[in-house]
């Protein structure tokens, strides 16, 4: 028997192509439509990026006034007892010298409405009845 000769499994290597005018344009072309797309999507990402930081600096303003306005309403509910409580205790104490001074103490004032929350009311308005000027226009 004849020795079987093996085939080479390697393909030969494809000669180097030299770069012609017409591939350096369609390269240049590739290059311009890829910079295009990649620049309009930097500036659809820093766009976003801005409409996000817009957005959370919003969140954040909105959420420091109601912190705000509830730390307001606190304050306010611990300050008007203590207030009431002063100014009772100074009447109290001005009251003997007002009836050594034969004068006559004020007549009390009905206390204070404490001051409604955040919740808005929406006022109605109400009809008058219109005159009835047919009717007497027609007797």
């Amino acid at each position: 028997m004849a020795a079987i000769k093996k085939k080479p499994t390697r393909k030969p290597k494809a000669a180097a192509l030299e770069p012609t005018p017409r591939h350096l344009w369609l390269a240049s072309l590739g290059m311009l439509v890829a910079a295009r797309r990649e620049s309009k999507a930097a500036v659809q990402r820093a766009t976003s990026k801005v409409e996000n930081t817009v957005a959370d600096a919003r969140y954040a303003i909105r959420r420091a006034e109601a912190d705000l306005r509830a730390g307001v309403d606190g304050v306010r509910s611990q300050v008007e007892p203590k207030v009431q409580k002063f100014s009772h205790d100074v009447e109290a104490r001005l009251a003997p010298i007002v009836a050594k001074l034969g004068l006559k103490p004020k007549a009390k004032r009905a206390p204070r409405k404490a001051r409604k929350t955040a919740v808005k009311t929406t006022r109605r308005v109400v009809r008058k009845p219109a005159r009835q000027v047919a009717k007497k226009a027609a007797k």
